[in-house]
């Protein structure tokens, strides 16, 4: 498997402890303000993304799905408005941030559509050609190793199944890119101390998305895995992103 630069960026350089350690500690730690953060932070567009991703996989209708990544459910509690799947399963591995997906799902009453679990998108458990679609929302800048956590993705697929990820990018239009970036090393970071008390992990976020390997490279990363009929739709001036892939 390649070895990525994003798959080396954690949140505390030399703390002993490796990337997915360092993930999980680092969600747990600010889960109680995740939400309120991504609304916030993101003027709430952060949702219209999230519908725009849901919508790739209208054609396929997907009666059972998987979230990887799932944090606190948004995707998975989405999916079922959008999608209204039979089934839902989100993985994560973060049992802080499940825990206050779990409740948002008991308010909801779906808990027997959707049930939250940790996971690891390294080693997925459940059995090869299980799932519909999979769904990966601001997720794979943290795979500890990306094109194991992507291959694996593949192996939980059914054949025709479908791949959706959706994931920051860096904007080139210059006026975009200037105020981009002055906010991802000011703003952001300055927000995420005021209200999570956690400055590391919107540092983090910034270097992640500097170093991942967008657009053509990422499209390129599931060709090189065998997934089909790969492509990418930029969101917003190319803030965010949104990949797609076949089994």
């Amino acid at each position: 498997m390649t070895k990525f630069d994003h798959d080396t960026v954690v949140p505390v350089q030399g703390s002993g402890m490796s990337k997915k350690e360092q993930v999980a500690d680092m969600f747990d730690n600010i889960a109680f303000r995740y939400d309120f953060l991504n609304r916030f932070l993101s003027a709430g567009i952060d949702v219209r993304w999230r519908k725009a991703a849901l919508k790739q996989l209208k054609a396929i209708d997907p009666k059972k799905i998987l979230d990887v990544a799932t944090g606190t459910a948004d995707v998975a509690i989405m999916a079922n408005s959008v999608l209204k799947p039979e089934s839902i399963i989100g993985i994560d591995i973060s049992d802080g941030m499940l825990e206050l997906g779990r409740q948002k799902i008991a308010k909801l009453g779906l808990e027997r559509l959707i049930q939250l679990e940790n996971g690891d998108s390294e080693t997925i458990k459940f059995l090869d050609n299980t799932f519909d679609a999979v769904t990966v929302a601001f997720g794979v800048r943290n795979f500890e190793h990306l094109e194991k956590g992507l291959a694996e993705i593949k192996r939980v697929l059914k054949p025709g199944g479908k791949l959706v990820v959706l994931e920051f990018s860096k904007p080139k239009a210059p006026v975009v890119k200037q105020f981009y970036n002055v906010y991802m090393k000011i703003v952001a970071p300055t927000m995420g101390k005021l209200f999570s008390k956690n400055r590391n992990a919107y540092k983090y976020l910034d270097e992640s998305i500097k170093k991942f390997p967008e657009g053509k490279n990422f499209t390129q990363i599931l060709d090189n895995l065998g997934y089909r009929n790969t492509y990418c739709k930029p969101q917003s001036a190319g803030i965010c992103s949104i990949y797609c892939g076949e089994k």
